[in-house]
């Protein structure tokens, strides 16, 4: 064999080699960029357990415990945040890698500053991610998985998001407390209802009793014990009021506003709603302090918020924040109910 062919074999077995040698790595780099950028978990029903950590030492834990979301154990946890962080689990997905030489910046901030998230199924760790800042554009946010194999981080974060979403994910993955805490005050659907209690502290005359003898069948009394004229559908119409009740926002218990609130002489009104099992559910109203913003925005010398009141619910064990356009369709005298002449 002439010695050009040998060499001609030669050259080719060494390129073939090299090219196999470069489909293998390719290959391998691809598996493991798809590794590292499996963020989105689409089965959200087999989630019963999430747990979210930052920087800062906040961290909480959500389950799911005979069918509810619970806020560490002792809290329902918010119907509409819940369904936000199972839906944005389903969907992120990855937008663009990080550039390299945008990287090492990246992950410095991430160090300092990301949401870490644990997410479990029937007691397994099934996904494990950090969730980071924001793009410049506001369009997109970093995030960077770990190996549950190895439970080491991969190294290349990426820029997520959501299509058709324009915005950014991190505010989803919050970890305050009372964020999560669900705000409902009241919710009783009227034919579980026995008795409807009014007490207006700072007008007693006004107060009354409503007795639901059935959803047909109603009485309504002074608080010691005079009956009192009344259109049915009036009646009628106020019972659906306590279907579902909601505050604005949660407040810390152990706060001193929280304090100061269970330290009023009175609240200027009590709601104590008795259902057919005798059980009782109080809700307790407070004056809220008008502001000199306030005022001035509506040029009226207000002693109180016009707008919002302070709520004592879930039998004096938790505060709130409420809006007088929710709870003040509840907040009617007997002569409310009085029939029109």
């Amino acid at each position: 064999m002439k010695k050009s062919s040998i060499f001609l074999i030669l050259i080719l077995a060494l390129l073939a080699s090299v090219s196999i040698y470069f489909y293998k790595t390719k290959n391998n780099s691809t598996t493991l960029d798809k590794e590292a950028s499996n963020f989105r978990y689409k089965d959200t029903a087999q989630i019963d357990k999430i747990f979210l950590a930052d920087k800062d030492g906040k961290s909480l834990t959500l389950e799911k415990i005979n069918g509810v979301w619970m806020l560490n154990n002792t809290y329902k946890a918010r119907p509409d945040i819940m369904e936000t962080i199972l839906r944005t689990i389903a969907n992120v997905e990855i937008k663009s890698p990080v550039s390299k030489q945008g990287k090492e910046n990246v992950i410095k901030l991430m160090s300092s500053k990301s949401i870490k998230v644990e997410i479990y199924s029937q007691g397994d760790k099934i996904k494990q991610y950090y969730v980071g800042h924001t793009t410049q554009d506001h369009l997109g946010t970093y995030m960077l998985l770990t190996n549950l194999e190895t439970n080491q981080n991969y190294e290349e974060p990426f820029i997520t998001h959501i299509p058709g979403f324009d915005g950014f994910l991190n505010t989803r993955y919050v970890t305050d407390e009372l964020e999560w805490r669900d705000r409902l005050v009241l919710a009783i659907r009227p034919p579980q209802i026995k008795y409807i209690k009014m007490d207006f502290h700072e007008i007693p005359d006004s107060s009354y009793v409503i007795d639901l003898i059935s959803m047909q069948r109603f009485s309504l009394k002074s608080l010691n014990g005079k009956a009192i004229p009344f259109d049915e559908h009036k009646i009628k119409q106020f019972i659906a009021y306590f279907l579902n009740v909601n505050c604005e926002t949660v407040l810390d218990q152990k706060s001193a506003l929280a304090d100061s609130i269970s330290k009023q002489a009175l609240p200027f009104a009590t709601i104590t709603i008795t259902d057919r099992n005798q059980k009782e559910q109080s809700v307790s109203l407070y004056h809220k302090k008008a502001t000199m913003k306030k005022n001035v925005e509506y040029g009226v010398d207000y002693k109180y918020d016009p707008d919002r009141l302070y709520v004592k619910y879930n039998n004096n064990q938790a505060f709130g924040i409420g809006q007088f356009y929710v709870f003040g369709k509840m907040l009617q005298t007997y002569a409310y109910f009085l029939p029109n002449k």
